[in-house]
């Protein structure tokens, strides 16, 4: 598939899941996989911070065998290498990962999508060339260390109106705020823990996909034309 290609399709996406066995209720990144898939996603990042890079490789082959089949966009998180080796469609780096025009280079048909937590970083990455540019995090979350203070989601609408590439929030994001994001602009939502801790996680992406795709509600459109 070409860069093009995947763009047009990451272009489609609303709910953007991200796994974290740690933080899945004693599920596993495979059961939280299958569960995405039933509950309508277009994409999933595969993201584990606790499995060594050989670990990561081997559930990373059987991620993109399952997305493929199911027609899902397979990002993987941090690592460059295990993207390329496994034919994911994507990788996702961090501020300290390796740098964007490095992997672009490597990489000149895979999305790249970069976190970011400031203006200045977005419109950095969006002036290397990055496919989308994630914002956040938007609320406190305890997925990721030092994130115990957001940006708010005042920052949507004041970062993501300067960037002309797609982008995706993400951080502390529940069905409580979800209309505070919505509201600020965003319509990808990437989600760990409303995702993976889910009682039931198929009905639960369904929810938020079609929350996402009709904001706003219709009687909030009503009340606004009276």
């Amino acid at each position: 598939m070409t860069r093009e290609n995947r763009k047009a399709r990451f272009d489609e996406i609303d709910v953007y899941p991200v796994t974290c066995e740690r933080l899945s209720a004693g599920r596993s990144n495979l059961e939280v996989l299958e569960a995405v898939i039933r509950g309508g996603a277009r994409i999933i990042q595969l993201r584990e911070k606790e499995y060594s890079k050989r670990d990561l490789y081997h559930l990373a082959l059987t991620f993109r065998e399952v997305t493929a089949g199911a027609g899902l966009l397979l990002i993987i998180n941090d690592y460059l290498d295990i993207a390329l080796a496994v034919g994911a469609d994507g990788v996702h780096l961090g501020q300290d990962d390796l740098p964007l025009t490095a992997a672009r280079r490597l990489a000149p048909d895979l999305l790249i999508g970069i976190s970011t937590h400031s203006l200045e970083e977005a419109l950095e990455a969006e002036g290397e060339d990055a496919d989308y540019v994630n914002i956040g995090p938007i609320f406190a979350t305890s997925t990721k260390a030092g994130s115990d203070r957001g940006l708010g989601p005042e920052a949507i609408a004041s970062i993501g109106s300067r960037l002309s590439v797609p982008f995706t929030v993400m951080g502390g994001i529940t069905a409580t705020n979800l209309d505070e994001v919505l509201a600020g602009g965003a319509r990808r939502i990437a989600m760990i823990t409303a995702i993976t801790q889910a009682a039931d996680i198929a009905p639960t992406v369904r929810v938020f996909r079609d929350r996402i795709r009709k904001y706003p509600p219709q009687d909030r459109m009503d009340a606004a034309t009276r």
